[in-house]
């Protein structure tokens, strides 16, 4: 396997910083910079994942305080400041100090702050008015630079190696979605993955995906995302109750996404115990693939986002498939997401999401189609978006799998 460098380089890091002072002078445009605390905020622009707050100020050095592990993070981050602190009231002094001190207006990524969090940091700054910034984080992390493309287009390739040779040599009808789901993983690691994906909404955690087995997959779930799974979601991550067999005559649908270096793709497999898939089964499929042949064609700068889930609604519905993206209740209203650090990134293929695609984008696509006492069908890949369209990053397969 490919060595990839582990420390983001300070070239990356001043390419992000400018990123991010840009869009703040446009989507924030009364503030002085950015007050940052996610840690995957922190790590984008400081490459460490440290436990704390950046200053970004529009003029000037940022400085990182770190509650603790300053000098891991001195280790591992190019920035000239990176300071101790114990209280949120040491951090106007902090700033001023190292010459870049806090603006009357701040930027703050909200997302990152418990309720809890953010009070406290209001009571203890003094006059200072914060304001929301997190589009400017959104923003900048959407669109890749060389650096993170050269890691995603690796994790793409072992990605699709799991998927399409690993795991039809190993999984065979009999299997719990446990099994299967373990399997997943442990190809995983063995080719190079790094673990756990990241995601960023609110109350959702970190997870591989789903095994899901026969009608298993049109469960109803929690998660923002088509297919289901038996058991609890997020309380039993990922894996449901994991006691379902995967039995003959049966879908199953692996969608389950792939780490390396920090970063992420994802893709949904369908493989089928048996020799022969039932037509209304192919059918279903064949429609999936007719609307994700339809949208990545389209992938390109100045595709809407929105335009191409409409497109896609319109096709499934001319179709007679009423159980596009879901079954019942649960039925999610997007065609797919941006991806990177995190898998929900910016933009979802959804209404409202009419900012056109740019060049160096990651996006996946994943139609999908429920199908009552059968299951989930659909396939999933991830994309580059570059000048002259799309150009995949997970593989070329788009049919189910059989095995037996």
């Amino acid at each position: 396997m490919t060595m990839l460098p582990p420390l983001v380089p300070v070239e990356e890091i001043v390419f992000r910083h400018a990123r991010c002072r840009t869009l703040l002078r446009t989507l924030a445009p009364e503030a002085g910079g950015l007050l940052l605390v996610s840690r995957l905020s922190l790590y984008y622009l400081t490459g460490t994942l440290g436990w704390g707050l950046l200053w970004l100020p529009l003029e000037g050095e940022p400085v990182l305080m770190v509650r603790k592990g300053r000098e891991r993070a001195l280790a591992e981050s190019p920035l000239l400041h990176v300071v101790s602190f114990k209280s949120y009231r040491e951090v106007p002094d902090l700033c001023a100090d190292h010459g870049s001190p806090l603006s009357s207006v701040v930027a703050v990524d909200k997302n990152g702050f418990s309720w809890s969090m953010a009070e406290m940091l209001q009571s203890r700054v003094g006059a200072v008015r914060f304001v929301a910034g997190d589009a400017v984080l959104t923003q900048a992390r959407a669109v890749k630079s060389e650096w993170e493309l050269e890691r995603m287009r690796l994790c793409g390739k072992l990605h699709a190696h799991v998927l399409d040779e690993v795991m039809p040599a190993r999984i065979r009808p009999g299997m719990t979605e446990k099994e299967i789901a373990l399997t997943y993983v442990e190809a995983s690691f063995a080719c190079g993955g790094n673990g756990l994906l990241r995601m960023t909404a609110h109350g959702e955690e970190n997870f591989f995906g789903y095994a899901s087995a026969g009608d298993s997959g049109n469960y109803p779930t929690y998660y923002n995302g088509p297919l289901g799974c038996v058991g609890l979601h997020p309380a039993a991550p990922f894996l449901g109750s994991g006691e379902r067999c995967w039995n003959e005559g049966q879908v199953l649908a692996v969608d389950m996404g792939f780490s390396l270096a920090g970063y992420a793709t994802d893709r949904t497999q369908l493989y089928w115990a048996g020799s022969a898939i039932p037509d209304d089964v192919r059918r279903a499929h064949d429609v999936c693939i007719r609307i994700f042949d339809q949208a990545s064609a389209a992938l390109k700068p100045g595709a809407v986002p929105a335009a191409l889930w409409e497109e896609a609604c319109t096709l499934a519905q001319r179709e007679g498939q009423p159980g596009f993206m879901g079954a019942g209740a649960d039925r999610v209203a997007f065609l797919g997401h941006g991806i990177g650090l995190a898998v929900d990134e910016f933009p979802a293929f959804a209404r409202g999401f009419a900012a056109p695609l740019e060049k160096g984008m990651v996006v996946a696509l994943e139609p999908k189609i429920g199908l009552p006492g059968i299951g989930m069908v659909g396939l999933e890949h991830t994309f580059e978006i570059t000048e002259s369209g799309a150009r995949s990053l997970t593989g070329e397969r788009r049919e189910i799998i059989l095995i037996s």
